[in-house]
């Protein structure tokens, strides 16, 4: 298997489809699924492929048109892109397949083809970030993404949709100009956009140019943190998340916020090195707010009486989990980080898509009406209550192997504070998921008999919230299936820009 054209197949099958979906879409949206059955599967396959010639095979290096990687567009396939685009695509498989169904009461008929057009470009420029070594191409793949993120919230004709949809093109515009002002300081001093380039002399320019490098890292790694929701930078999240469709909520919350994640980390430690990155006491601040992010996070989605706001504000607790990750800067640190994105999605893509399956069969959102839904909905609810489980972090869900990679990896880095915090965050995870999986299954509904019942939703609902919620038990008994990937990924990062 030697093709090495399959990341450049997958990009342009993803955009083709994009292209084609208003032209099929506008006669028949059975055709229109019918093709996204086929051009899914086709690109996932494609992302195997790859990911299987890099395991067997070692990373290369892919440049369009033959260029120098100095003035041409240069693709990096490696163990860390070609699992993360693997990844993306795969959740993004299901939360499609979930959509097709559920999209018809989210959206009028006439805004189908407009909606699957915008997710295959979001999906395109998400697995571009993901592949690309050049900081300008970086910068055009993170502006469609946030732009045709924009797009999927304000999807929905409503005024909450409208205002959720503004803020967050407002905020993620100051993040936008945050990080191409950072980018520019970044290539004043190294003369190079592509990634390997300016890596190879930076502790040289860094010697010569301190102030201007630590402007750069500021002002990219702010602007990043924006777009991941990283508190207190997290303000246009609650809004977008819960007021978006439901797919799209997942899609967001699950894939999105982590592709901004992997820019900073091929930033701080495939550019600047880590060496550089801990001179300039980056990882130390990254730590603080990821810490105060963890807990404040959980202490809004207590609050919350929407369901969907109360994920959105979980998201940013867990978003913490993995900058803390991040902020430890050491090998073991960044295979928990990696550990938790992979982890994170699968369970928060299981809570928002049985909760979006609850909104479609009751057209409930409130919490404390949601008293025996689990003999209403019991496939639902045991979804819910199994990726629940996970981000309490119960034994045998992912989401406990996420904090106890995390934990040994404090522990080593001689962190113990931060242990706590883990502990603290957890137990108020606890305090606002325990008491919606007791109601559910504890408590008496007046309106309803407590009968067990299996609902009646759609297969193409229930089989991937069903999946999700398998992943994440198999992940969780078996975290060795995706830790030894991660861990043959993560060195490489330490041994570039040093």
């Amino acid at each position: 298997m030697n093709n090495i054209h399959f990341p450049v197949y997958t990009l342009l099958l993803l955009l083709a489809t994009a292209v084609v979906i208003p032209i099929i879409g506008k006669e028949s949206f059975s055709r229109l699924k019918t093709l996204m059955m086929v051009t899914l599967p086709a690109s996932w396959l494609l992302s195997v492929m790859t990911f299987l010639k890099v395991n067997q095979e070692g990373g290369f290096v892919y440049n369009f048109g033959n260029w120098s990687e100095k003035i041409g567009i240069q693709f990096i396939i490696d163990e860390f892109s070609a699992l993360m685009s693997l990844f993306i695509l795969t959740v993004s498989f299901f939360v499609i397949l979930y959509s097709l169904k559920d999209i018809e009461h989210e959206i009028d008929p006439d805004q189908f083809s407009g909606y699957y057009t915008l997710i295959f470009i979001l999906l395109f420029s998400m697995v571009g970030i993901t592949f690309s070594n050049d900081l300008f191409n970086m910068y055009v793949f993170m502006e469609i993404l946030s732009l045709t993120s924009c797009s999927i919230i304000s999807i929905k004709r409503k005024k909450d949709n409208y205002m959720a949809a503004l803020r967050y093109l407002v905020l993620n515009t100051i993040g936008s100009l945050s990080v191409l002002l950072g980018m520019a300081l970044l290539y004043m001093v190294t003369g190079h956009l592509n990634v390997t380039e300016a890596a190879r002399n930076i502790a040289e320019i860094y010697q010569l140019y301190p102030t201007n490098l630590l402007l750069a890292v500021g002002f990219m790694v702010t602007g990043m943190g924006i777009k991941a929701a990283v508190f207190p930078l997290h303000i246009w999240l609650p809004d977008a998340h819960s007021s978006a469709p439901t797919p799209s909520s997942a899609l967001l919350s699950g894939i999105v916020v982590k592709v901004y994640i992997f820019t900073i980390i091929k930033i701080l430690f495939k550019l600047l090195g880590i060496d550089i990155v801990n001179s300039l006491g980056v990882p130390q601040y990254i730590t603080y707010f990821a810490a105060v992010g963890m807990i404040m996070g959980s202490v809004f989605a207590i609050g919350q009486k929407d369901i969907k706001r109360m994920l959105a504000y979980s998201s940013v607790a867990q978003i913490g989990y993995i900058f803390l990750g991040l902020g430890l800067a050491s090998e073991q640190g960044l295979s928990a980080a990696l550990f938790h994105v992979i982890a994170h999605a699968l369970m928060k893509s299981a809570l928002f898509l049985s909760v979006g399956a609850i909104i479609y069969k009751t057209g409930k959102r409130d919490i404390r009406e949601l008293n025996g839904i689990g003999y209403e909905m019991p496939i639902t609810m045991t979804v819910f209550t199994v990726a629940a489980f996970g981000m309490i972090g119960i034994p045998g869900i992912n989401g406990f192997m996420s904090k106890i990679y995390l934990s040994f990896a404090v522990l080593d880095a001689d962190k113990p504070v931060f242990l706590v915090i883990i502990l603290i965050s957890s137990f108020l995870n606890a305090f606002y998921y325990l008491p919606i999986v007791i109601s559910a299954f504890l408590r008496e509904n007046k309106e309803r008999k407590s009968i067990m019942a299996l609902e009646k939703i759609p297969r193409g609902m229930l089989i991937p919230m069903v999946c999700f919620a398998l992943a994440s038990i198999i992940m969780g008994f078996y975290p060795q299936i995706v830790m030894d990937v991660i861990e043959k990924a993560v060195p490489t990062f330490f041994l570039m820009g040093n």
